[in-house]
């Protein structure tokens, strides 16, 4: 079992997390948690010079498990009154024309039994709890990027920032998101594929209350989420075909609201686009592997999935449990916060995880994306099936939370 080669000044007491998104932050405050005294953390990112503003627009559902780590790092109190509670989930499969979208299956907090279905909070919202929390924390912030890392098993990793200065550390994580060039540097493979899909995101206001019900529209297009935010507003999740997204994007106001009240519906009332709709490129993806020399890469730096389940950053989030898990064993005997036993016990225990989630998202785009009638007829009856079986729905909703199977700690609400 190695330690790590005390030299001063080349960071062998301080873990490095690159990228300041959810994922990045949640991180540092998890190692954090996870080293107490024995280490620093430090965040870098040049994302960091700029208010969390530029989040506005995209907003998150957090799972159970998730919900229940943000609590343990403290950044859950922070949120208070920005956290809309789904109660209930309700799923068509429907064309664009149907006058009726009758509930092909409905999720409800009986169903997960163990509290809402999910917590939607707003991107800014959400990263600023989190950087508070940090500096909070005493988690150092860096606004500068890293253009390289250098690192062997026997010495700390040497990090050169995007203005020439260098800096070093004992373990680095990469969160610099999907085209993570940390990753590229490490020589670690990506497979993947373009959907060929984007998902326009925005905010609505509505005249009435949505009552906390989450609606997921699945059209031969791509699915159209409506999701509740706080006070009378929902945010959207609109997937179509690459360039028509784009397209759409491009509409003034009145025309892009035209087409989103024909997939949203008039049932909350009249609505109001609140910010300038985005669209981002769809892919499935993941790592080859999950980790380098003293590098651990976690959220989308090491998978991407469809967003049709909400479950991207969620699986970022069991990410960091399971690798603040790992290093807290490691640094309490003494040992290298980025030995190969951390390492390897890390990427065995999030790999099936991820693959799984990947397939399984994939699978349901395959199927839902098409007005095939045998694909609809094998889909319809499979969710009818499932919505007759409410232990079946409590599993799938348990599973979605990150409650199954043996979770990390933090994902039980248990302090590291």
């Amino acid at each position: 079992m190695a330690t790590v080669a005390e030299e001063p000044g080349t960071g062998a007491r301080t873990i490095a997390v690159v990228g300041a998104g959810a994922a990045g932050l949640s991180a540092a405050l998890a190692l954090r948690h996870a080293v107490g005294e024995r280490y620093g953390v430090t965040v870098y990112d040049p994302g960091l010079a700029r208010s969390p503003a530029h989040e506005k627009g995209r907003a998150y559902a957090l799972a159970a498990g998730s919900r229940l780590m943000l609590g343990v790092l403290g950044v859950w109190e922070r949120l208070a009154g920005d956290v809309q509670p789904v109660a209930r989930m309700r799923i068509t499969d429907s064309r664009l024309g149907d006058a009726v979208r009758q509930p092909l299956l409905t999720f409800d907090e009986d169903a997960a039994g163990d509290g809402p279905l999910a917590h939607m909070v707003e991107g800014d919202a959400l990263i600023a709890a989190l950087r508070a929390e940090a500096e909070h924390a005493g988690v150092r912030l860096v606004a500068r990027g890293v253009t390289r890392v250098e690192a062997t098993a026997a010495r700390p990793a040497r990090l050169t920032l995007d203005d020439g200065a260098q800096s070093g550390a004992a373990l680095v994580v990469a969160a610099d998101g999907r085209n993570s060039p940390l990753r590229r540097g490490a020589g670690i493979g990506w497979i993947g594929r373009a959907y060929g899909q984007a998902g326009i995101v925005a905010t609505l206001g509505h005249e009435r209350p949505h009552e906390g019900v989450a609606v997921q529209h699945f059209l031969p297009a791509g699915t159209f989420a409506m999701l509740p935010l706080t006070g009378n507003r929902s945010s959207i999740v609109w997937v179509e075909p690459e360039d028509e997204a784009r397209m759409l994007v491009t509409l003034d106001g009145e025309d892009i609201l035209r087409e989103i009240s024909r997939r949203f519906g008039d049932a909350l009332g009249k609505l109001a686009l609140l910010d300038t709709p985005r669209a981002f490129p769809l892919a499935l993806g993941i790592a080859r592997r999950f980790t380098g020399e003293r590098l651990a890469l976690v959220g989308d730096a090491a998978h991407v999935v469809h967003p049709l389940a909400g479950l991207g950053l969620n699986v970022g989030l069991r990410d960091v449990a399971a690798l603040a898990e790992a290093v807290a064993g490691s640094v309490r005997l003494g040992l290298d916060p980025a030995g190969s036993e951390v390492l390897e016990g890390y990427e065995r225990a999030r790999r099936f995880d991820v693959v799984s989630t990947g397939a399984a998202m994939d699978t349901m785009n395959r199927l839902f994306s098409n007005d095939i009638l045998p694909a609809r007829l094998i889909r319809d009856l499979g969710a009818g099936v499932v919505n007759r079986l409410p232990g079946m729905k409590r599993l799938l909703a348990r599973e979605a939370g990150g409650l199954t199977g043996a979770p990390p700690r933090l994902l039980r609400g248990e302090a590291l």
